[in-house]
Parts: structure tokens; sequence; C-alpha cells
């Protein structure tokens, strides 16, 4: 008989400074499959000001790279009960953005950047985020294939929605291209489409033109 317990649960976070509460945009940045917040968010290093806050939440499953010991990685999800790892992580997202908003009398701007497996996880937390958006960015990955895309498109309409890919990125296939493409037909949004020389990572160039 499976059966489940609610419990609290503490999870991690990595921010670019601490907040001064005069910040004018906060970007909320979500790390691919197999990495760690901390490093992930050095990626945005040329990016920092006091302006901009950056905050990378942590993937709260956890596994070797390879074999039994050596390098930690994060991630999302796997495909064992995935639901539940979705509902836990919206969550744990929920939670922190309420304890970084509630830092400021004047709400900055939302941007969510999304990268690889985080791309999935950004596009499925933003479908039920209360605030408002004004960057979404998926980077070397898409919308989820599985969202639910009842009225995302209309809390998406004044959001300036981008999809970079890099030219040479072996984790794209033109089937997975074409998929997005139609979710994004549904979806009836405005999306720009930036395409970078390189593979599956951040290009600095391409992310300061995005972001600064």
């Amino acid at each position: 008989m499976k059966c489940q317990v609610k419990y609290e649960h503490i999870a991690q976070y990595y921010l670019s400074h601490k907040p001064s509460g005069e910040e004018k945009d906060i970007w909320m940045v979500f790390h691919g499959y197999g990495q760690l917040a901390e490093f992930f968010l050095r990626k945005f290093k040329s990016c920092f000001s006091k302006e901009k806050l950056f905050v990378a939440p942590e993937g709260t499953n956890y596994n070797y790279l390879q074999g039994f010991e050596g390098r930690v990685g994060a991630n999302w999800m796997t495909k064992h009960e995935r639901e539940l790892a979705i509902a836990n992580n919206e969550r744990f997202l929920n939670s922190l953005i309420e304890v970084i908003c509630e830092k400021y009398e004047v709400l900055p701007n939302i941007n969510i950047l999304g990268f690889s497996q985080g791309a999935a996880t950004a596009s499925r937390w933003c479908n039920q985020l209360r605030y408002p958006i004004n960057k979404l960015v998926l980077w070397g990955g898409g919308f989820a294939n599985d969202l639910q895309i009842v009225g995302l498109g209309d809390r998406l309409m004044k959001s300036e929605i981008s999809i970079v890919l890099g030219d040479q990125d072996e984790f794209v296939s033109t089937d997975s291209i074409q998929k997005q493409e139609e979710l994004i037909l549904s979806l009836k949004v405005k999306v720009n489409k930036i395409t970078y020389p390189g593979g599956h990572d951040l290009h600095t160039p391409t992310l300061e033109m995005i972001v600064l």
C-alpha cells in the first residue's frame, strides 16, 4: 500500500549579492541537469550589478555524475515520481520568490531564465506564478512538453519571451524544435528566437545581450 507524508524540507539557493531592497531587476536562473546552483550562478558574473539580483535555486534531487563517488550534480526531476517532483519544485520556488520579494517596497521586474532541464522547470513554474513576468528566457531547451497551456498565453502576453539555442547544440533535435513551434503556436505569444555559435552551454556575449 503506497502512502505519502508531508514534512518540512530545507532547500538551497544562491544569490549574486546581499539584496539591498533597491534592485530594479530580479533574475531567477534555473540550472540544467547535473549542475549545481553555485557554479551555474558564476556563469552570470559578467552581468552582476547592484541593480540586478540573481537568484539561483538548486534542484533538490542529487546524484553522482559518474558511478558511486566523485562529483555530484542536482536535477529537478527524473521520470520516477515525476508529478510529485513537479509539485514539490513549485512549492519550493513559490516559497523562495516570496522570501525574496518581501524585501522590497517596490517590486522589481521579475525575470526568469531556465537552462536545459531548467527551461522546462521554469516554464511550468511561471504558469502558476502570481507575479508578472518581465522576461522569460528558455535556453538550450524550451517550454515543457506536458505544460498546461490553458491561460498561459494570456499570462505571458506582456512578457518578453526568448528561446536561445546554440547552432551546435547536440541536445536539440529537429523533432524537438518542431514540437516547440507547435506549442508556441498554441500559446499565441510572440517569441524571440536567438541563436549563437556554440553548443549546450551559456554563451556569454549572447547572455549579456539579453540581460544587460
